[in-house]
């Protein structure tokens, strides 16, 4: 008898939904992000000895007809479907389709939102026998083996699951330690994904993203994956095992032009930072490099890792008031903005800029002062967005508390076209004036005519730049002309 069958499926939903962020939606740059948690959980699986299948629906353009085929050839055991706050009745409901199709299969939800609101989901519908709650990699092999053996569900810990009539929370798992003894994500990718298929506009086309370690420190009330999925405890892989990844990929995927490391924080740790880059740099590794930081890294650090091939970090600034940094916990302060950006300037570091509006205490001229600062630090990109609070933040737990949130039919959190829509408002702003504004911004910033020319020359210089441009601005400039598609 073989062992346990597994499908690993990020669900069909829209045509470029890109579930697997921390704001899914279907995004006006034509960003689509590696289904990389599900990815990291499959590899642990097929370590394990189980029989695995992968499907990133959305990436791959697969509809539900192809999935259930797939599904009722490959006959597995166990479902894992991935699932998001906006598209999480639509996941359910393929779930009960593969369900009704494969009466024997156990169906389990993974996620931000479901570790969130683990009873609620398991109540949309009988297809689901149980929800993970957080760090899920450990909790699906260990479901797979008690399915397989015959145990109890009791002994899982990590689920919440239904009992009959009941439902049952079992203690939350511990997180992993050891993240070395992974397997490679990039391994599951070269199973099951086209690289092709996915994009970053912060990323030289085609790219591979991995994360280097799980966890943040830091208290920003507003994002998802420190307060559900990884904690805000820092847990590293260490340098060797991150560069030996990347060694790999540069032989497995001799297309790919970069790697966008997706660590909620890269630059945590600057002395890590410099030891992977002198890491790289010893072992003759050439491959350009994008990362999520902080606005706080020094010159002599990002020298370093310029020199090992860093190319553009992603920072979220968020917004040009003081107050409204703090209201947020964000933990920095517009000086420490505009010092970063000077030292990342002088070592040669593209930054795209991250700024939110709607925050606690916005009025409109904390956003024009956000602006303002946009166009003074004037990074290689921005872009401009009202908050989305997810359940299991602080934000959401805050904007819910004052009455901001104006639905919480989690269907609305995407426009009719997919896109974000705004769901919250504060005092002093409604919806429609965010959204507006952010439009608004977004034309200040980009139709500047420096810009323009900055912009020209570099791609006229670089043809890898040229393909980065060409390829997010084939959607982008189509909302930068007619605005945001607006559910009202």
């Amino acid at each position: 008898m073989g062992r346990l069958k597994i499908t690993f499926l990020n669900p069909p939903f829209l045509k470029s939904f890109s579930r697997p962020q921390r704001s899914p939606a279907v995004t006006k740059s034509g960003t689509l992000y590696f289904p990389m948690w599900l990815a990291y959980a499959c590899g642990a699986a097929d370590k394990a000895g189980f029989e695995v299948d992968f499907m990133d629906a959305p990436a791959d353009g697969f509809d539900l007809d192809y999935v259930k085929k797939r599904v009722a050839d490959f006959a597995p055991g166990l479902i894992v479907a991935d699932t998001s706050t906006p598209s999480v009745y639509n996941d359910a409901a393929v779930c009960q389709t593969l369900k009704d199709l494969v009466p024997g299969a156990f169906v389990l939800l993974v996620g931000t939102h479901v570790t969130a609101l683990p009873e609620e989901s398991l109540k949309l519908n009988g297809s689901v026998g149980a929800v993970a709650v957080g760090e899920y990699d450990q909790t699906v092999t260990d479901l797979a083996q008690t399915l397989e053996s015959g145990g109890s569900l009791k002994d899982v810990a990590g689920i919440c699951w239904r009992d009959g009539d009941k439902t049952v929370n079992n203690p939350r798992r511990e997180f992993i330690e050891d993240l070395d003894s992974l397997p490679f994500v990039s391994s599951i990718y070269r199973r099951f994904l086209r690289i092709e298929n996915y994009f970053n506009p912060n990323a030289i086309p085609p790219m591979v993203t991995i994360t280097t370690s799980r966890g943040c420190p830091y208290p920003c009330s507003f994002c998802v994956y420190p307060q559900t999925l990884m904690s805000r405890k820092v847990r590293y892989r260490s340098v060797a095992n991150v560069v030996d990844e990347i060694e790999y990929i540069t032989k497995s995927f001799p297309e790919a032009k970069s790697i966008f490391f997706e660590d909620d924080t890269f630059t945590i740790n600057r002395k890590r930072c410099v030891e992977i880059s002198e890491e790289m740099m010893r072992r003759g590794i050439n491959i350009s490099w994008t990362i999520n930081a902080r606005a706080d890294l020094d010159y002599e650090t990002l020298r370093v890792m310029k020199r090992a091939g860093l190319k553009l970090m992603c920072v979220g600034f968020e917004s040009g008031s003081q107050q409204l940094l703090d209201n947020i916990a964000k933990k920095t302060s517009v000086e420490k903005m505009e010092s970063f950006m000077a030292d990342a300037r002088k070592a040669g570091v593209l930054v795209h800029g991250c700024f939110m509006v709607g925050l606690p205490g916005e009025t409109k001229e904390t956003m024009q002062g956000t602006l303002d600062m946009a166009k003074r630090l004037n990074p290689d990109t921005a872009q401009f967005y009202p908050i989305m609070v997810y359940p299991g933040t602080d934000a959401y737990q805050w904007y819910s508390e004052k009455g901001y949130l104006t639905t919480k039919d989690f269907s609305q959190w995407l426009t009719p076209g997919g896109l974000h829509n705004t769901i919250v408002r504060t005092e002093q702003l409604t919806s429609e004036e965010m959204v507006q504004f952010c439009d608004h911004a977004r034309r200040e910033f980009y139709l500047r005519p420096q810009y323009i020319a900055r912009k020209m020359l570099n791609v006229a210089v670089n043809p890898d730049e040229m393909r980065r441009t060409l390829r997010s601005a084939r959607t982008f400039i189509k909302y930068l002309v007619k605005g945001s598609d607006v559910a009202r």
